[in-house]
């Protein structure tokens, strides 16, 4: 399900690395090596090109495409060129740093959180005590609105059963359960925090299944006029991303490129995050809800080398 592409021959981690190395040297920089090579090597290969790079030349290879590269490419660039737990850290405490705590920003913490496999999202938390020397759990408090922070917190110290075990009368009563939240429109009952993460993605798409048919409507769609509430906004995305990741990095996408201008880093994570996990299946929903290809939006959004490095991503 991964858009990314590999040659077949992959030449030697010291290759690459004298290749990048090459492409820095001289007036300007060879921003078409640059793509060649790291926009076709997959995370192990890239971690162990950033390493070779570091014995080969005693120069981190990030600080090397900063100093060279800018604007929208650099930061792809060195987005993706991240290790994927170090990059998710990353989004995650910028979220969390940002001055305006919008919906925008902390939905980043909700993908990282839903529609990453637990080791991953694990390996993210890890990741992110030794960058910035305290937790996420610790980041939220701190910086999230009152509001939310019981269900972020809850959501990133989630550990959720990877497998696909369902109970369905489990499903039945929590859905009740949820549903008596709604009427009374209290969405931060202790509850259906604990319902929304703590069980796995199987369980949960069975109590929203089952919600449906007791109550004659999606989850989602009973919360989303009742309240403009912040806290409902977030508990939509998390339903969303356990429901359909590829559906929510539709809308995501959609909302980046609709109107005046680009939103370039909402574009930038969408595909960075996910063209190693499932970007065949997003474009597969946006072609079926929009009716024409990603790949065409993306190149009729962007341009020079920002917009052949997101190409390079999707497959192309």
């Amino acid at each position: 399900m991964a858009t990314l592409t590999v040659p077949q021959e992959v030449p030697s981690p010291t290759q690459d690395s004298e290749t990048l190395r090459k492409a820095f040297k001289g007036w300007g920089t060879d921003e078409k090596a640059v793509i060649q090579v790291l926009g076709h090597r997959n995370a192990t290969q890239r971690k162990i090109i950033r390493d070779t790079y570091q014995k080969l030349y005693n120069q981190s290879l990030i600080d090397s495409l900063d100093s060279e590269l800018s604007g929208d490419f650099g930061r792809a660039v060195i987005l993706w060129t991240y290790d994927p737990a170090e990059r998710d850290a990353r989004l995650v405490n910028k979220a969390l740093k940002s001055k305006n705590k919008s919906l925008d920003k902390l939905k980043v913490v909700i993908e990282i959180s839903c529609a990453s496999s637990p080791h991953h999202l694990l390996a993210v938390r890890k990741c992110y005590c030794s960058l910035f020397e305290c937790s996420i759990e610790e980041d939220i408090i701190v910086n999230a609105p009152p509001s939310v922070r019981k269900i972020l917190v809850g959501l990133v110290s989630s550990f959720r059963f990877d497998g696909a075990v369902v109970d369905l009368d489990v499903a039945d009563d929590e859905a009740s359960k949820l549903q008596e939240a709604v009427k009374l429109k209290q969405l931060d009952q202790d509850i259906v925090m604990w319902i929304l993460s703590t069980r796995n993605v199987f369980q949960l798409k069975a109590t929203f299944e089952s919600y449906h048919k007791k109550y004659g409507i999606l989850l989602h769609e009973d919360i989303k006029d009742y309240s403009d509430d912040l806290l409902v906004s977030l508990v939509t995305i998390v339903i969303k991303c356990i429901i359909s990741p590829e559906r929510h990095f539709v809308e995501v996408i959609k909302a980046a490129t609709d109107g005046w201008g680009t939103d370039e880093d909402a574009l930038t994570r969408v595909i960075i995050s996910r063209a190693e996990i499932d970007l065949i299946k997003v474009k597969k929903a946006y072609f079926d809800i929009h009716k024409t290809s990603l790949d065409k939006l993306v190149k009729d959004e962007t341009s020079g080398d920002y917009g052949a490095f997101l190409i390079a991503l999707l497959g192309q």
